[in-house]
């Protein structure tokens, strides 16, 4: 049997990623009481092939039972049984976003401040992030990006080795991003804004890409950045890393940097090993 928890962050996604899981097959269950986990993972196994697949919801809901789930999963782990835990993380600033567009209440803070509960939720969370076989930041995924990645975590494919790899291009004149684990300039190149036929354009159109890209400059450039990526990815993935944000950065975030961003995706993308989207932060200024 494939017992799946999924915890994580309130307005992380975990509505969202169970929905996916039951569209997998998965049976699922949200906000089971701890007390009854292993009454209810025995009830299953016997339950297999039947039930052969099972995805649990469990956050902070379940109050001051939370901390019984460390027992429980260290008599799992005693006795052999098999679960994988995928916890759902976002940036705080993130989280008040959605928190404040759904006008939902912070359970821990049902009255108080957002912001309160989101740090006291992290806390008390902190252990089962910790112990988690996967963690999946959704700050910067859409609901459909999520979906696919579940997808290919669990849907049987293969392959997925649960590295996330987001290739970000941006303009320094409007800040570098905070969450780049990578960043590379590439202010260097031929810039297209002096040209007038190509200044309203962006590092989507071919004719831009033609005009960075000449010379020998930008192949050279792309040919070592993606050797630096392949040596990367496989190391990243041995080690555990979960999220990957590689930023390229030009002045205006328009032109250069969406040239190569574009190109060093389209080479990460014939990686099945990894989940993969590509974001122009600054395109549109």
């Amino acid at each position: 049997m494939k017992l799946i928890i999924l915890t994580g962050m309130s307005g992380a996604g975990k509505t969202v990623a169970l929905k996916q899981m039951e569209d997998m097959g998965y049976y699922c269950a949200d906000n089971l009481p701890i007390s009854l986990l292993p009454q209810f993972a025995q009830l299953l196994s016997q339950s297999a092939p039947h039930y052969s697949h099972a995805a649990i919801g469990i956050d902070i809901r379940s109050g001051d039972e939370l901390p019984k789930l460390k027992d429980i999963l260290l008599e799992w782990d005693r006795s052999g049984q098999a679960y994988e835990i995928v916890f759902l993380e976002a940036s705080d600033g993130v989280l008040l976003k959605r928190f404040k567009e759904s006008r939902r209440a912070h359970p821990l803070s049902p009255g108080g401040r957002i912001e309160d509960g989101i740090r006291l939720e992290r806390e008390k969370l902190q252990w089962l992030k910790q112990k988690s076989t996967y963690i999946l930041d959704t700050s910067r995924l859409l609901t459909r990006e999520l979906k696919e990645q579940l997808e290919r975590m669990y849907s049987g494919a293969g392959g997925f080795q649960s590295l996330y790899v987001t290739v970000l291009s941006f303009g320094f004149k409007y800040g570098i991003p905070e969450d780049a684990d990578l960043l590379f300039d590439v202010r260097f190149l031929p810039n297209p804004y002096y040209e007038e036929g190509l200044r309203e354009k962006t590092g989507l159109d071919q004719e831009v890409r033609d005009y960075v890209m000449q010379g020998t400059d930008g192949a050279g450039f792309l040919e070592r950045l993606c050797e630096m990526m392949d040596f990367l990815i496989p190391r990243y993935i041995k080690e555990g890393k979960n999220q990957l944000v590689v930023a390229v950065g030009c002045t205006g975030g328009k032109h250069r940097s969406v040239t190569i961003a574009e190109a060093l995706a389209a080479h990460i993308g014939g990686n099945a090993s990894v989940g993969l989207r590509t974001e122009h932060r600054d395109i549109g200024r």
